[in-house]
């Protein structure tokens, strides 16, 4: 992997780990066109800088994660179902993992789900905007469909928060708060694979992850601003348009007999 292979899939990364469009998906695209799906360095590389996303969100929200030990219960009564379900159906998980169909019916399958939850959730702009212990786990439910790649893990834990009927800022930003102990597990898991299989990261590969995760970081900072002050504004209905077209690129190249990989 070059730097530039690096610059550009952690400001993919960035970009597509807050907004409701599914990274796995992007990955699959952008990994392809630049070569780097086969390389195993990639697989780990795509995990890791999901540490520099991690950490835009507690910079950016810093003074909520300085407020009460009620704030890290909810996010840990959310996180439960996720860490149990994934202990539970990893092999089956792995499995859809290498599945680039999945991944592309799951992305216009949301897509369509975009286009008309607006619809469904267009009056709740004053609904509740404290999330309670109950709505804390029934979004981590929906946080449990986002296993299936291509569903987007923002995706499912905003609707979730919609459905609890919180309004959409607050639905997204507990989605970010949600992705700091989720992002943070799987980071730490995928490196500690890494190192049992036998591996070691050489002076580029650290050199990559260092220039990803400081990518990531920005370039996660300006797409949770940029979402929040969209999605309060306009809905969810351009999201379901890209999301379908991006799915609708992914068979395409698929049924083209093109290579593609999960990475």
């Amino acid at each position: 992997m070059s730097y530039f292979d690096a610059l550009v899939l952690a400001i993919v990364e960035g970009l597509t780990e807050f907004l409701p469009v599914s990274s796995t998906g992007h990955m699959i695209i952008v990994s392809t066109l630049l070569g780097t799906a086969s390389d195993p360095f990639t697989k780990t590389f795509t995990v890791a800088i999901q540490l520099g996303a991690i950490v835009s969100v507690v910079v950016l929200y810093w003074k909520r994660f300085f407020q009460t030990f009620d704030f890290y219960l909810k996010l840990l009564v959310a996180f439960i179902p996720a860490m149990v379900f994934g202990l539970l159906l990893n092999d089956q998980i792995d499995a859809l993992l290498e599945n680039v169909t999945v991944v592309a019916v799951s992305l216009i399958a949301g897509g369509i789900i975009f286009l008309l939850i607006d619809k469904f959730f267009n009056r709740q702009e004053n609904a509740e905007q404290n999330v309670g212990y109950r709505p804390a786990f029934i979004i981590g439910l929906f946080q449990v469909v986002a296993m299936i790649p291509g569903v987007s893990r923002s995706a499912a834990t905003i609707i979730g928060g919609l459905t609890q009927k919180l309004n959409k800022k607050t639905a997204a930003e507990f989605s970010f708060f949600l992705a700091v102990p989720t992002m943070l597990a799987a980071t730490g898991y995928k490196l500690l694979k890494f190192y049992l299989d036998g591996n070691t990261f050489g002076q580029e590969q650290i050199s990559a992850l260092v220039i990803g995760n400081l990518v990531a970081f920005i370039v996660g900072l300006l797409a949770i601003k940029s979402f929040i002050s969209y999605l309060t504004k306009y809905g969810f209905k351009l999201f379901g348009y890209y999301r379908i077209l991006v799915g609708a690129l992914i068979l395409i190249l698929y049924w083209m007999g093109i290579d593609l990989q999960i990475v």
